[in-house]
């Protein structure tokens, strides 16, 4: 099994992470008029898989380093119900190699759960449920990872995404940035401002955003055609604001982009055929600490737009790569991703891999993770 190595001489250790854990389903309603107050409407049940964004980029993360295989381990902190679905998605963190030690099933709550319906144009929205489980984590959960925290520091990486409150991944944020970890997260765009409000961004290390939400952190619209404007502006805020924080951009069809206080980094990303984008900016942001455990760094030297002939060398092309790859799959989590699949498919669609990421690769141990004890997990 190939994976990206991790060693003793390798910056992190571990990846422990809070935010939402489940499932959801995707219709296709008939017609593109929006969804009426007192409406039935039928609609396509399709066969999508769909999970919740902490699941979705601790899989490729563990799936990328062999988590449970060797050196690296991967922990969620979160909460699912004492149902079906809940056993669904502790099995299948399990069986990705994730450390499922810190996930309490909690009886009487569902497992978070969402409805997603498009219309015939490609649009569509959600309904997510407000009662789950997810919505039980509290800061005082937070005490459970606080000693793994602390005892790996600055070899730690600590993840926050949605779909948990923002008051308790601010509290694992002040706990993280006590611990001296590498601290990364993804808002949605109603977060952005309550979160700067707070004082997040401050104590961020790496945020993943789309162009919507990056908009809403610099405070002015992306513009498609003059992308070079907005990205000079977003250095400028850095530099005066947040000089720590580097910002990944998502950007579709048109691959991402890294922001720092030194500049800006283009990666495009290969033309493929599409089957659904729902979890691809999940799986960039998995993708880009998978290479950052493994010692590659987020941008390459300099700033401006790589060109798509140019070998793959830096953390924010490989997580392209991955997201490029990811959207060939209808599910949100690439049921067929791999190390060795993503190799593949680069070599397939012509895309040459750099030395920085070939030197990486090895491969992963028989497996030696055991069947989690279920010591204070509430059932």
């Amino acid at each position: 099994m190939s994976v990206l190595r991790v060693h003793e001489h390798s910056p992190y250790r571990q990846l422990v992470g809070v935010g939402g854990l489940g499932t959801g389903i995707f219709f296709a309603l008939e017609g593109n008029h929006t969804l009426g107050r007192n409406e039935s409407r039928s609609g396509r049940l399709l066969d999508v898989r769909d999970y919740c964004k902490l699941h979705i980029v601790m899989h490729y993360v563990a799936k990328l380093l062999g988590a449970g295989r060797g050196s690296f381990q991967v922990l969620p902190l979160g909460k699912v119900g004492s149902d079906a679905a809940g056993e669904l998605v502790l099995g299948e963190m399990r069986a990705a190699g994730i450390d499922t030690r810190y996930v309490e099933v909690v009886a009487g709550k569902p497992t978070l759960f969402s409805v997603c319906f498009q219309y015939g144009d490609g649009c569509g929205g959600n309904i997510t449920t407000s009662n789950s489980a997810a919505a039980e984590l509290s800061t005082e959960d937070i005490s459970r990872v606080s000693p793994l925290l602390r005892a790996a520091g600055p070899r730690t990486i600590a993840l926050l995404v949605p779909e948990v409150s923002l008051e308790v991944r601010r509290h694992f944020l002040e706990r993280a940035t006590q611990a001296g970890a590498f601290r990364a997260a993804s808002f949605t765009s109603a977060e952005i401002e309550p979160a700067r409000q707070q004082g997040m961004f401050e104590q961020l290390d790496l945020v993943s955003l789309n162009e919507e939400e990056t908009a809403q952190l610099a405070g002015e619209p992306f513009s498609e055609s003059q992308p070079e404007l907005f990205l000079n502006h977003c250095v400028d805020l850095l530099c005066g604001s947040f000089p720590e924080l580097q910002v990944v951009m998502s950007a579709g069809r048109r691959g991402a982009y890294a922001i720092t206080r030194n500049g800006w980094s283009h990666s495009p990303a290969p033309r493929v055929k599409v089957a659904s984008t729902a979890g691809a900016g999940d799986c960039l942001l998995g993708g880009i600490l998978a290479a950052l455990v493994a010692g590659i760094p987020l941008c390459s030297p300099g700033s401006g737009t790589m060109s798509p002939a140019a070998a793959i060398e830096d953390a924010l092309g490989f997580g392209v790569l991955l997201a490029s790859y990811k959207v060939t799959s209808p599910h949100t989590i690439h049921p067929g991703a791999s190390l060795a699949a993503l190799l593949d498919f680069a070599g397939a669609a012509g895309i040459r891999i750099g030395s920085s990421i070939r030197e990486q690769v090895t491969q992963a141990e028989p497996a030696t993770v055991a069947e989690p004890a279920r010591t204070g997990m509430r059932t």
